[in-house]
């Protein structure tokens, strides 16, 4: 179990490097972030006094080694726009981002796995079909055009909702089903394939040969031996709904990671980029870990597996 734990922990600091080192070098493609805050008529010496006092003057290997030096004491310097430490604001906005997603995931297990084990014991059936008709559009309509839609009714033709924002259980309705549509899809269809698998198992033949109803059969015996890929699916789409909230929290003015590293990425503020890839990656493969310890409750097989 030490070696295993281990191991993960070098996996998710390697994740982290390559991710940041991604990102660091990709940002600066997009041009100079010094012209984007100084005014069109400032003087060539006032130009690259600033990008002197910004470091981005050096080469970029310096400017590189500088910033996984300061990386790993958490220093990803001071935000450009917002002259405070990038980090900390980053952070500040994380629990929106988190109260959003686990809206959505809430949301997303609520529909997603009523639909696939319904659809899974009801093969064939008129219930089936809608569930799975259903996922697949839910998979097929943009989040963007979902969320605008759904802004377009119910705020500006009915006024029942709030268009953006934070505030009661009213602004998280909208987001949360624009974040969730997807994922349930998916996960709805996934569900359906493994209890399908599940229930042509002996054991599930045995218990219902001893009487046991189908609700009993299902509970008991299929949902549980079909969980591995389940939480498998709820793993990515957990880590997915922190960084991949991007659109629908843009759209929605919902002021979360997301919005802020768009906002970022738009006014070239490096500093705000990558703490958010850090803490982004950091909780993706956090979730990701906690997912695999999940897998030795759910089947004694890969607790054994992980602890030789």
């Amino acid at each position: 179990m030490r070696s295993y734990l281990l191991s993960r922990l070098v996996q998710t600091a390697l994740v982290v490097f390559l991710s940041l080192t991604a990102v660091f070098f990709l940002v600066r493609l997009g041009g100079d972030p010094v012209l984007l805050f100084l005014p069109m008529d400032i003087q060539a010496k006032d130009v690259n006094e600033f990008r002197q006092r910004l470091g981005f003057n050096d080469p970029l290997a310096f400017q590189y080694g500088r910033f996984v030096t300061a990386a790993a004491r958490g220093d990803f310097g001071e935000s450009l726009r917002y002259k405070r430490d990038a980090l900390r604001l980053v952070l500040e906005r994380l629990p929106a981002t988190f109260t959003l997603a686990a809206a959505a995931l809430l949301l997303t297990f609520c529909l997603a796995i009523p639909i696939g084990v319904i659809s899974a014991t009801q093969r064939g059936s008129m219930l089936d079909y809608l569930g799975m008709g259903g996922a697949v559009l839910g998979q097929a309509i943009p989040g963007f055009w979902l969320g605008l839609m759904l802004i377009y009714l119910f705020s500006v033709r009915l006024g029942w909702l709030p268009t953006g924002g934070t505030g009661g259980a009213a602004h998280y309705l909208m987001p949360s089903v624009v974040l969730a549509a997807f994922y349930a899809a998916r996960m709805a269809r996934l569900t359906r394939s493994a209890v399908l698998e599940t229930l042509n198992e002996d054991y599930v033949l045995t218990a219902r040969a001893k009487g046991l109803t189908e609700v009993a059969v299902v509970a008991k015996h299929t949902l549980k031996n079909s969980a591995i890929p389940i939480v498998t699916l709820a793993g990515l789409e957990t880590g997915q709904l922190l960084g991949g909230a991007v659109i629908t929290e843009t759209i929605f003015a919902w002021p979360g990671v997301g919005r802020l590293t768009v906002q970022a990425l738009l006014n070239r503020d490096f500093p705000v980029v990558l703490a958010a890839v850090f803490v982004i990656s950091v909780t993706y493969t956090l979730i990701n870990f906690l997912v695999d310890l999940l897998y030795g409750w759910l089947d004694p097989r890969t607790r054994r597996e992980v602890g030789a």
